[in-house]
């Protein structure tokens, strides 16, 4: 399980007798205070959540929350530990009834072949892809960024989405932010023992349903970055030919929110040779970063010659090979992003 060092914690002047009774906080010190904490809480609220929009609106509700009760804050513990308590009932509340975020590889069913019916449930709420600009923590020492980039990855957070909720809670607190059985008893207003209990309970159930959070490459190499530049040629060519040879053998594609999901470098590119609308020139791919892995925009040339949104490809890279591929089939991503809206005609890939 991945592990992250936090920050040092922002704690108030212990009184001294001498001193008298510590200064009442005002809340006018608290978006300066509670703001540094925004992005970790983001990160926090889409482990919990697997929603990249909920987070954002759990964070909200959090903040809400936490400015209400500022005035009563005492300073028994940091500012960034309170937060984090506050933060994690408010998914629990929000979790509370609500199914669970796969993706298609979670559903249980068998791999499809290329020339299968495409099948869509829109009905599914699908697990998203979260931009790395919303959850980067900039404050951490700089032998913790794997490990920060670790627990959000796309693999591990849909392991995570399998457990019940306050099991989730229960391993983020432990595994991911490393508080002590108290401090998350304390948190989830349970008993050390419940806590323990709950997270050997979570581990059981991620081993025997042989979810982790994968293996992927930390840092992109020159030849890496090259490999990276020829798959987007070979999509803007169509070339499958060339795109199997950057597959893994065993690589996987999904693509929420189509059901089907599809094992092996031949089944991939027949696929996108037979299923996919696009012909070569028509699909560039814009570069971006997802979950702590490499991510592309890519758009689809229409009928008046400009390109417009097609779907979101978040790629997992093992042994210098892409071995797992999310393309997520929501437009509305692309605006979450920062990517542009449309491509104009004259656009090439270069």
């Amino acid at each position: 399980m991945p592990s992250i060092s936090t920050p040092t914690s922002t704690r108030r002047p212990v009184a001294t007798p001498a001193e008298g009774p510590p200064p009442q906080p005002a809340p006018d010190d608290f978006p300066k205070i509670a703001d540094q904490y925004r992005r970790e809480l983001t990160a926090h609220c889409y482990r919990m959540t697997g929603s990249v929009y909920d987070a954002e609106d759990m964070v909200q509700e959090t903040y809400l929350r936490a400015w209400r009760a500022y005035d009563d804050f005492e300073g028994r513990s940091s500012v960034r530990t309170w937060l984090y308590r506050i933060a994690t009932n408010v998914c629990l509340t929000n979790l509370d009834n609500k199914a669970r975020r796969p993706l298609p590889t979670g559903l249980g069913m068998p791999g499809a072949q290329a020339h299968d019916e495409l099948v869509e449930a829109t009905e599914v709420p699908w697990l998203e892809p979260m931009p790395d600009v919303m959850v980067d923590v900039t404050n951490v020492d700089p032998a913790d960024v794997v490990g920060n980039r670790d627990s959000i990855r796309l693999a591990f957070v849909a392991a995570l989405q399998h457990l019940p909720a306050r099991q989730r809670a229960v391993l983020i607190l432990r595994d991911v932010l490393r508080w002590s059985a108290k401090e998350t008893a304390v948190a989830l207003d349970t008993t050390a023992a419940a806590v323990n209990s709950a997270l050997q309970r979570a581990h059981a159930q991620l081993a025997e349903k042989q979810l982790t959070q994968g293996t992927v490459e930390d840092d992109l190499t020159p030849e890496l970055e090259a490999m990276l530049d020829r798959y987007v040629r070979a999509f803007w060519d169509k070339d499958v030919n060339a795109l199997v040879t950057m597959l893994a053998h065993d690589a996987v594609w999904e693509m929420p929110p189509f059901t089907g999901w599809y094992a092996g470098a031949q089944n991939i590119a027949a696929l996108i040779d037979h299923q996919c609308p696009g012909g070569a020139k028509d699909m560039p791919m814009i570069r971006t970063s997802a979950n702590g892995q490499p991510a592309f925009g890519l758009y689809m040339r229409q009928p008046d010659g400009h390109f417009e949104p097609f779907h979101l490809q978040v790629l997992q890279l093992v042994d210098g090979q892409v071995r797992h591929v999310s393309a997520f089939f929501d437009p509305a991503l692309f605006e979450t992003f920062g990517l542009p809206a449309t491509l104009p005609a004259s656009y090439s890939q270069g």
